[in-house]
C-alpha cells in the first residue's frame, strides 16, 4: 500500500472517530455537512494548497462532507482555474511557490471583485499576518496544524454567513422580475414573459448568481445535464433569446454579458457604478 492511500485511510478513520465522533445511530456525514441531521448543503470548493497531504487530507474531509473540492498546487492556476465563478467558497495557504496566498486574495477581492468566501488556512500565528489577512479580504483565518471538525464548523458558520441562501421559496422577486418555481412561470412588470422550459431554468440560474460569472460547461451540467465536452453553442443561443425576451440590457439597468473566455454574467446597473 502506497504512502498517500494509507494517509488517506488513516484520515477517514479518524474523521469517523475523533473529528465527529462514532454513533451507530446517526449518519456521521449528516453531522459534518450541515447543522443538523438532514440540514446539508453540497459546496464546490476550491483548495489552494501545495503539500500534497494536508491537500489530500483536506481534500478527503470535504469530500466526506459530501462537497465537491478541486485542488490546486499553484496561485497561477488557482486563479486560471477558478475564473468561471462557480465555486463557493476558497481555501488558500500563504506560503507557496510563485503567486502567494495573500497575492492571491489580493487579486481576488482588489482585481476581480469576487465576494466568494476565503478561508485562510497556514503556519503563520503573528497577529500581524492575521490582521492583514483579514483586512484583505479574508471571512476567516486558522493557523496550522488545523482541528478539522473546527474547520469544517467554520466553513459551515462563513457559508451560512455569506452566500445566498438556497432557494427554499417558491416566489423569488428581482425588482420588476418576479419567478414562480412552482408554477415555473417569470412575470415583468405584472405580466408574464413568454419562455421555454430551458429558458425558464437559465433565467434561474442567472437570478440566482446575480453578480457571478457563469461559464457555458456548468450551464449545460445545471439547464441540461449533460457533460460539457458536448458543444456550448446552444447556451449562447438561449442566452440570445433570453436577453431578448425579459429585456436584460443596459437601457433597462440590467446586463446579461458575455465574458470573454469565461461565460456569462447577470448584473444590475447599480452594480456596475
Amino acid at each position: 500500500m502506497s504512502k498517500i492511500k494509507l494517509y488517506v485511510m488513516l484520515v477517514k478513520l479518524y474523521s469517523l472517530s475523533n473529528v465527529v465522533g462514532y454513533n451507530s445511530g446517526v449518519n456521521s456525514v449528516n453531522l459534518l455537512v450541515g447543522t443538523s441531521v438532514g440540514e446539508s448543503r453540497s459546496l464546490k470548493v476550491a483548495l489552494l494548497e501545495d503539500e500534497p497531504y494536508q491537500a489530500r487530507l483536506i481534500q478527503t474531509l470535504l469530500e466526506m462532507s459530501g462537497h465537491q473540492c478541486d485542488h490546486f498546487m499553484t496561485g497561477e492556476a488557482f486563479i486560471d482555474g477558478v475564473s468561471g465563478g462557480s465555486h463557493d467558497l476558497f481555501i488558500l495557504d500563504w506560503e507557496l511557490p510563485g503567486i502567494s496566498g495573500i497575492e492571491v486574495l489580493k487579486r481576488i477581492r482588489s482585481e476581480l471583485h469576487w465576494k466568494t468566501p476565503v478561508l485562510f488556512t497556514t503556519t503563520r500565528d503573528d497577529k500581524e499576518d492575521i490582521v492583514t489577512a483579514l483586512e484583505l479580504g479574508a471571512d476567516d483565518y486558522m493557523v496550522k496544524p488545523v482541528d478539522h471538525k473546527e474547520m469544517l464548523a467554520r466553513i459551515n458558520a462563513m457559508v451560512r454567513r455569506y452566500s445566498p441562501p438556497l432557494i427554499d421559496k417558491q416566489q423569488l422577486d428581482f425588482g420588476e422580475y418576479a419567478i414562480d418555481l412552482r408554477e415555473r412561470k417569470i412575470e415583468k412588470y405584472g405580466e408574464v414573459v413568454e419562455l421555454t422550459a430551458k429558458e425558464f431554468d437559465l433565467a434561474v440560474c442567472f437570478f440566482k448568481d446575480i453578480g457571478h460569472i457563469l461559464t457555458r460547461e456548468s450551464l449545460l451540467e445545471q439547464v441540461w445535464g449533460i457533460n460539457a465536452d458536448i458543444t456550448t453553442r446552444t447556451v449562447d443561443t438561449h442566452v440570445s433569446r433570453l436577453r431578448k425576451k425579459l429585456g436584460l440590457i443596459p437601457e433597462n439597468g440590467w446586463q446579461l454579458a458575455s465574458i470573454y473566455h469565461h461565460g456569462y454574467r447577470l448584473t444590475q446597473d447599480s452594480e456596475e457604478h
